[in-house]
């Protein structure tokens, strides 16, 4: 099997078919300058900069260091006040690929082909990918099961034939890979791509602390549960004794908040909003800077080095 020849591989012009996947608060330059160094391609969330000249000179960083695609992960509902915005400042800067989540791409896709912008879009089922693929998307992201962060229901072995079966664009596995073993068996089971996040937070490149870095060597596949507590919606987290002690349901307040129609948007904003710490640890008894996301995958992490060292490895158990 030649993973040159994979769908992702022929799209983005990489050796190796990997995107290191956008993740709040963690992914940044550096990762994806490395990444794009070891052959592969990375995205970084757009809410991972407070202003749009942020988001703007991150762009202007990477194309000065490497020559090679990269991705802006945008949110593309109503609790993202910056999207439009980002949007903009992305078509400008001619970045290589959107990742849309959240929300209806139908704008982000016609704005992106119109500038030459590949848009892969996030879906957990066979009907939201029916609908991304009629509006224009490039290829679908299949968030499944064991994927770190926001889980889709069912697991990559039934989502993946799933889609493949139901889309004639590129499918692109998410969630659950963290091996060269593992991302061949993906290939094999008709995934054109992956998207791997959990196993490059603990990176001399991400900005996290060493902490979180060090709990993703610690922890395991047996120690991530889901908590509704930082946005409403299921995530997946490493089972600190900080989780254990706070537990994993929402609050009043956080219950509150999530459900009341004309404050959700606000809520959800708050969770989102990078700028927004401070109203966020306020409003709510957990924030992502006490509660790390992860995802099982950390099962394969077992000490804290490279994006390049990785990715060595990753093509050495490939092969």
């Amino acid at each position: 099997m030649n993973p040159k020849q994979s769908a992702l591989c022929r799209l983005l012009n990489i050796d190796f078919p990997i995107i290191i996947a956008p993740m709040f608060l963690v992914s940044n330059e550096e990762m994806i300058i490395e990444g794009i160094k070891a052959g592969i391609t990375g995205a970084i969330p757009a809410l991972n900069y407070r202003t749009t000249d942020e988001l703007r000179n991150a762009i202007h960083k990477i194309k000065r260091e490497v020559k090679g695609p990269f991705g802006i992960n945008l949110i593309v509902n109503k609790s993202n006040f910056l999207y439009k915005e980002q949007l903009k400042v992305c078509c400008e800067e001619k970045i290589d690929f959107f990742i849309t989540s959240l929300g209806s791409p139908e704008e982000t896709i016609k704005l992106a082909h119109a500038n030459g912008i590949l848009v892969f879009c996030d879906v957990t089922d066979e009907h939201y990918a029916k609908k991304v693929e009629a509006l224009g998307a490039d290829a679908v992201i299949a968030v499944c099961k064991e994927a770190g962060g926001h889980a889709g229901p069912i697991s990559n072995k039934e989502l993946i034939p799933a889609l493949k079966q139901a889309c004639k664009i590129p499918v692109i596995s998410a969630g659950g890979i963290g091996t060269g073993k593992g991302i061949r068996d993906m290939l094999t089971l008709g995934a054109d791509g992956l998207s791997v996040g959990s196993i490059f937070i603990a990176t001399k490149e991400a900005p996290v602390s060493m902490g979180y870095k060090q709990a993703c060597v610690d922890y395991g596949a047996k120690d991530i549960v889901m908590t509704t507590k930082l946005s409403g919606t299921p995530c997946t987290v490493i089972n600190t004794p900080y989780v254990q002690q706070t537990g994993t349901k929402q609050n009043w307040l956080e219950r509150i908040l999530n459900k009341n129609k004309r404050l959700k948007k606000w809520a959800k904003a708050l969770t989102f909003m990078k700028g927004m710490r401070s109203l966020q640890k306020a409003a709510f008894s957990s924030t992502y800077k006490t509660v790390w996301c992860a995802g099982p995958s950390i099962e394969h992490v077992k000490s804290i080095r490279s994006i390049k060292d990785i990715v060595y490895e990753l093509r050495s158990e490939f092969n």
